[in-house]
């Protein structure tokens, strides 16, 4: 497969993930403490990653920890505290389309401070895909009024992005000197033993236990798929693409989430839906569009 449609193949199924987890993350927090659910999320994420690691035998690299230390603290730690919180007090439907527009454009920022390059393709992209994305935002609004409980949960879910935007610009300087598995297999730790203490200020995990099945399947496919797989699968893209670019993933999520809304919900979109997500999707491709030119080849085994 031609590495033009390959890169963004695998930033489709990223987001695909990321799309699932904010409606099986709305469910858990439904029935469960969010802080509780972000910790046991991350500590079977942290005991799988460590399990393939260790049967693949992973080099975990050279050179300082600091980037993945403080990847685990911003991207899994600070990240998920915020948007779960958030889920709690608004619906999933501002998370999934509000946190998906401000991230590439802090991670645009951000990357520019470590040496990445905004070329006007990129910017362009950026653009329309921020275009698109506030269509699909604009759609959504009924005109009801806003709760000052819904409003905290939307600022808590843009202090999520911007945590995840740090998240991946560490991560383009950790790829330097390690690969994608070694970085999520040492940083998802990190995240589970901050996130664990934070869970004793809401049931104490006494609860746990008598989580429903759906509780636990729901947290499973948060730890497995929305963790394990497609954090190990956005490296792999920022590794080929850079930060800024790998940061378009995420407008591939309001689109996925309407589809699935409209798959499980029974939704009906509005047409200015329909076209905010044509055009969030001609933004990616935009962006997207020279890395077959620009790109220097990466040794197999290397990712």
């Amino acid at each position: 497969m031609p590495r033009s449609l390959l890169t963004p193949l695998v930033a489709f199924c990223v987001a695909l993930a990321w799309s699932g987890s904010w409606i099986t993350g709305k469910l858990a927090v439904a029935s469960a403490p969010p802080l509780e659910i972000s910790a046991v999320r991350f500590i079977i994420a942290a005991v799988v990653l460590a399990a393939i690691a260790i049967s693949t035998r992973t080099d975990f690299g050279r050179g300082s920890l600091w980037p993945v230390m403080l990847a685990g603290v911003f991207g899994y730690f600070a990240y998920n505290a915020f948007v779960f919180v958030g889920l709690t007090m608004a619906p999933a439907s501002d998370g999934a389309l509000i946190v998906p527009t401000i991230i590439p454009v802090l991670t645009a920022v951000a990357a520019s401070f470590v040496g990445e390059r905004l070329t006007a393709t990129k910017l362009v992209g950026f653009a329309l895909a921020s275009i698109g994305a506030a269509l699909v935002i604009l759609s959504g609004q009924t005109g009801d009024e806003v709760s000052s409980r819904r409003l905290v949960g939307d600022v808590l879910m843009l202090l999520g992005a911007t945590c995840w935007a740090v998240y991946t610009v560490l991560g383009t300087i950790a790829l330097r000197t390690r690969s994608p598995l070694a970085i999520v297999t040492i940083a998802a730790p990190i995240g589970a033993a901050l996130l664990l203490p934070l869970g004793f200020f809401e049931k104490g995990y006494a609860d746990v236990a008598g989580w429903t099945t759906g509780v636990w399947l729901n947290v499973l496919y948060l730890a497995l798929a929305g963790s394990v797989a497609s954090f190990i699968l956005f490296y792999w893209v920022v590794r080929r693409v850079g930060a800024g670019v790998a940061a378009m993933t995420s407008y591939f999520v309001p689109v996925l989430t309407l589809a699935m809304a409209i798959l499980f919900l029974g939704d009906r979109p509005q047409l200015l839906q329909l076209v905010g997500g044509v055009v969030i999707l001609a933004g990616v491709r935009l962006a997207t569009l020279r890395l077959a030119r620009d790109a220097q080849p990466i040794p197999e085994g290397s990712a």
